[in-house]
């Protein structure tokens, strides 16, 4: 019997927002296998040579079109999946963007929708219950700068 092999990835993305009125947040649409639509902050892969503020930055505007400054560090979220016969441990390094820009695009092929979500909606919108648990702590973050 073939042994499943255990693959490392890491990420990186954040919660961006524009605090230019009433704090919104920028949020990715992506279909679930069910075809239904679930809502998370952008994140991906870090790319050879990135640290992970770059690729954060990077991944924040491949997703939805936004450039913007990491504000601070907001959290690390772990996972464990399956797929294609591996066993994935997945690290995201989350980070508080401040938005530069408010232009959004969904021309990455990964993401169906993006939205500007008022930031008092984003934990109801959120499908993961990791993500919601950072949401909790940015009103404080914000308070700090």
């Amino acid at each position: 019997m073939a042994s499943i092999r255990t693959v490392e990835e890491t990420s990186a993305g954040g919660l961006v927002i524009d605090r230019s009125g009433a704090p919104q947040v920028a949020l990715i649409g992506r279909r679930d296998r069910r075809g239904r639509l679930i809502w998370s902050m952008p994140k991906g892969h870090v790319e050879p040579g990135e640290t992970l503020t770059e690729a954060a930055l990077r991944e924040v505007k491949e997703e939805t079109g936004v450039t913007g400054a990491v504000l601070a560090p907001l959290g690390v979220i772990d996972f464990w999946f399956t797929a294609e016969h591996h066993k994935i441990h997945k690290t995201v390094h989350h980070f508080l963007i401040d938005a530069h820009s408010t232009e959004l695009s969904d021309a990455d092929s990964e993401v169906e929708k993006v939205a500007w979500i008022p930031l008092e909606q984003v934990a109801r919108r959120l499908r993961y219950a990791d993500e919601r648990r950072l949401i909790e702590l940015v009103p404080d973050l914000l308070r700090q700068l």
